[in-house]
């Protein structure tokens, strides 16, 4: 169970998102667009506070090492807070349907009556709950976010994971 948020969270936030181009590395132009999107979502609104640090503002060194995420939570000077690695292995089956669902969901917007296309679309977003929830469960004790967060958060993950 979470604590209840302290009264100023204004320090507790990610303003800048850094990707490990070692380990993620380039993509094409549209994957490096969405992952633009993505981080920029989560930049502009989120609440972010690592256990026993004593405020930021935040930012957010994301690597890839093996078969985890690497969360490399730093001040915004630079200075260390902590890393946190998580196992990408409960986000794979969550991910590659989330992608079949947004397959099916852009191809129901081209043919699709519109309640296949809010049938689909709502299957989507409980899709991508469960996605944020399984997050939010691998960094309970670790680093405080809320639900909003942690959908960003899922949302640049899964943008990580995409081929194209």
């Amino acid at each position: 169970m979470s604590k209840p948020p302290p009264k100023d969270d204004a320090r507790n936030r990610i303003t800048a998102v850094i990707l490990d181009e070692d380990s993620i590395g380039r993509t094409g132009p549209d994957i490096e667009h969405e992952r633009a999107i993505a981080i920029y979502d989560l930049i502009e609104q989120n609440l972010f506070a690592p256990e026993g640090a004593d405020g930021g503002p935040y930012t957010l060194h994301i690597a890839i090492t093996g078969s985890r995420l690497m969360f490399d939570i730093r001040r915004e000077n630079g200075e260390p807070v902590v890393a946190h690695l998580l196992s990408l292995t409960p986000f794979r089956r969550i991910v590659k349907d989330y992608f079949m669902i947004c397959d099916s969901y852009y191809e129901a917007i081209r043919t699709a009556t519109p309640d296949r296309i809010e049938a689909i679309d709502m299957g989507r977003r409980g899709i991508h709950d469960e996605g944020s929830r399984t997050l939010m469960e691998r960094l309970n004790g670790k680093v405080r976010v809320d639900f909003e967060t942690a959908r960003r958060l899922f949302t640049l993950i899964s943008v990580l994971h995409w081929k194209g």
